[in-house]
């Protein structure tokens, strides 16, 4: 049934029949689903250098001095494929040189010239080397993409500026007395940046000839339709005949829990960058940190990098309150605190949340209606919300969000932000439980076939989530542990290769676990210490190898996003650290499920040992640490930010630099944050408590945009439900009809 439930699921994900919108009976939409192909990715494959690209032509642009055509004559001789120097095709055609033709006719009218010219030519397997400003002609670029594949060869402006002194340069467009190469180069970016299907990142001190092997592994890999798998975590070994399928980005993105209750993982490695790379990106911005590491964690056949790229520069845009996006600020000695509340609603989920609800409605099928179905301990809440009711009037139309949250387990500014989103495709619901049942409850339905497959065909709406149960929504907080490193650089802290601690308050493990991910990727940290409140599981786990939720139960406190005690995203740090044992995977969850307890073999305790170190603190201890770094610093922290400091003064040894993720901003617990200042009468209303930490004028300033949501919108009762699974599922019900339906 399972099975059965699930390609009826994909066929609402894939097929773009609106008839397939009436109800139907599940055997007509699997006999439906066994005439169309799996997935929508083309499955030829050519491998041999010379038939690399078919009938298409390798297409290099880049800024003056990006060696272009001495690359083009590397690529030609590894595969045998003609070489075309745009340069000389128009000093034929003109019977003149480039630079004199520039100086007859002035830069507007070359630029028109040399399009005109790019368009009339027909050539195919061949390697071409485009001038630097052909990217600037838009009409000419898209004749290029259309019979080729364009390869951007992205060098340091360092680099440029050094090789474009050492040449001739009198025949670049908008180099002229006054303009210089950097500002040249800046402007010609964007052009740059529009037009390329495969990024070669080159660094300091690359040959020609290893530029040209990096151009035919970009290019090989963006044809290669097979590339960028994901599995779940549950997965049977490779070559089992009872392996499922594996899925790509964009299934793993709309399906976002996997079909036997796993988690989704990339079936390889992550890819992991040179030094020379992440040197280049040291002084980069945030936004192209982010640009560079996600196209090389997403397939372009997914999201293509001029597609990614425009989320990315929405999604870290103007809607973060500083421009650094998540900013590294010495605290005292050798700590450092990452902020990461800057964005919209003040905690560290939006940098997943301003990003993931692009990245879904880009890969989203139009054939049916979504629910997002969402559990969150206190923050996931508001981001998820604020992300979505950010798309288009069309992709609204289309998707709808509902989260669930324990109604007396969050600050009260948490379930104000909340219940303050007032709009047609968005809802919050309060639970009369914990954060754990939430979780648990969401998990269940989409694992329940039966009722997935009843909303799916009876109202044409199918589930996703928009947690860190998704790949999607995880990949995001990878960025920003790589910048802090970056931006230690940067400050003169660290060199590259000198390793730094990061000290990270967790409750769902999705934070330390991007962590993880990070260092995977190159990033050198050494240890990452895991810190929690009372509710500890985390930290029993890491110390003995038990996971053990027997004779334990979630205690209220006043850090909510902590109060965790089944981390969802261990899973997949226990597939990472097993090597892919998807079957010890399966087995470890499936005793938690049935006897609430597992343990880790010790081979595998000592992995998860050499990466964390791990440690609690109680509430009072919290409360303490705000109070002494505000009067030792005048800098105010929040409360679960206080739990990584607490543990950070415990743990850390003061070897290297440690950072402590500060996760949301002080105003997210703003009563216990005042309660730890001493401060004597305080209100129990959310937007009097914000104003009395403003009148405090610390660090950090006041968070303008949670001020300004709380006081313009009326906060009403919350809808609230018992925890119970069949009431949380009626709720499910009657919004969609709502939703979806026009139903009152």
């Amino acid at each position: 049934m399972t099975r059965l439930i699930h390609l009826t699921h994909r066929l609402f994900h894939r097929y773009a029949c609106d008839q397939l919108l009436i109800p139907m009976s599940r055997n007509i939409a699997l006999t439906f689903l066994k005439m169309f192909p799996f997935s929508k990715r083309s499955k030829s494959m050519l491998s041999t250098p010379s038939s690399l690209v078919g009938e298409k032509n390798i297409v290099l642009q880049g800024a003056p001095g990006a060696g272009k055509t001495t690359v083009a004559m590397f690529v030609g001789q590894i595969t045998g494929l003609p070489v075309i120097d745009i340069n000389e095709v128009l000093e034929k055609t003109w019977h003149m040189s480039v630079a004199q033709k520039l100086q007859e006719v002035g830069d507007e009218l070359f630029l028109q010239e040399e399009g005109e010219t790019i368009k009339k030519l027909s050539i195919a397997r061949s390697v071409i080397s485009l001038t630097g400003s052909n990217p600037m002609h838009p009409s000419s670029m898209y004749h290029m993409k259309k019979s080729g594949i364009v390869v951007y060869l992205d060098v340091s402006l360092e680099d440029i500026q050094q090789r474009l002194e050492g040449m001739n340069v009198d025949h670049v467009v908008g180099l002229r007395p006054g303009v210089s190469i950097q500002e040249m180069f800046h402007y010609r970016q964007q052009f740059y940046h529009q037009w390329y299907d495969v990024r070669v990142f080159c660094q300091a001190g690359d040959t020609a000839e290893a530029v040209a092997k990096k151009v035919l592994d970009g290019v090989k890999r963006y044809q290669d339709s097979e590339s960028g798998k994901f599995i779940s975590t549950r997965s049977i070994a490779k070559h089992s005949e009872f392996r499922r399928a594996p899925s790509f980005f964009t299934d793993v993105v709309i399906e976002g829990l996997a079909l036997d209750g796993g988690l989704y993982v990339p079936a390889d490695r992550l890819p992991e960058l040179t030094a020379g790379e992440w040197q280049r990106l040291v002084g980069a911005p945030y936004t192209e940190r982010a640009q560079v590491l996600l196209e090389k964690c997403i397939h372009p056949d997914d999201i293509p990098a001029v597609n990614l790229r425009e989320m990315v520069v929405k999604a870290y845009g103007r809607n973060f309150s500083c421009n650094k996006i998540a900013p590294v600020r010495h605290l005292s000695g050798s700590q450092f605190i990452l902020e990461l509340f800057h964005g919209p609603t003040a905690s560290f989920k939006d940098f997943a949340l301003q990003m993931f609800p692009q990245i879904f409605a880009y890969c989203m099928p139009r054939i049916c209606n979504y629910l997002i179905l969402a559990a969150t301990s206190g923050d996931t809440g508001s981001a998820v919300l604020d992300g979505f009711l950010r798309l288009s009037d069309a992709d609204k139309q289309r998707i709808a969000v509902l989260t669930f949250f324990p109604e007396e387990r969050i600050s009260q500014i948490q379930k104000a932000q909340m219940i303050s989103y007032k709009a047609e495709n968005v809802k919050a619901v309060g639970v009369k439980s914990d954060f754990d049942f939430c979780q648990t409850t969401v998990k269940q339905i989409f694992t329940n076939p039966e009722y997935t497959g009843f909303l799916t065909v009876e109202y044409g709406t199918a589930l996703c989530t928009a947690d860190s149960i998704n790949w999607a929504c995880l990949l995001p907080q990878v960025v920003y542990h790589a910048s802090t490193y970056l931006d230690l650089i940067n400050q003169g802290v660290i060199t590259f290769g000198d390793t730094a601690d990061v000290c990270i308050p967790t409750g769902n493990f999705s934070n330390v676990l991007a962590a993880v991910y990070a260092k995977c990727m190159g990033i050198p940290i050494r240890k990452i210490i895991c810190a929690s409140n009372q509710n500890n599981t985390l930290t029993d786990f890491i110390r003995t190898g038990k996971y053990d939720l027997r004779r334990r139960s979630m205690t209220a406190s006043l850090s909510p996003t902590l109060d965790v005690v089944k981390s969802s995203n261990v899973e997949r740090y226990l597939h990472l650290v097993s090597h892919g044992d998807g079957q010890l995977v399966s087995k470890l969850f499936s005793q938690l499920e049935e006897q609430c307890y597992f343990q880790v073999p010790n081979t595998l305790l000592q992995r998860v040992q050499h990466n964390f170190v791990a440690d609690w603190c109680s509430e009072e201890e919290c409360l303490d640490a705000i109070s002494s770094v505000y009067r030792s610093t005048g800098y105010i922290l929040d409360m679960h930010t206080a739990v990584a400091k607490v543990v950070a003064d415990r743990q850390h040894d003061g070897i290297c630099p440690v950072v402590i993720v500060s996760t949301a901003h002080p105003c997210k617990s703003a009563a216990a944050v005042l309660q730890a200042l001493r401060v004597k009468e305080i209100s129990q209303h959310p937007i009097d408590q914000l104003q009395m930490l403003n009148s405090l004028n610390s660090l950090p300033s006041i968070h303008k945009a949670v001020l300004e949501r709380l006081g313009k919108v009326h906060i009403q009762e919350s809808q609230v439900c018992p925890a119970d699974l069949s009431d949380i599922m009626d709720n499910i019900e009657r919004f969609i009809q709502q939703k979806f339906m026009n139903v009152a």
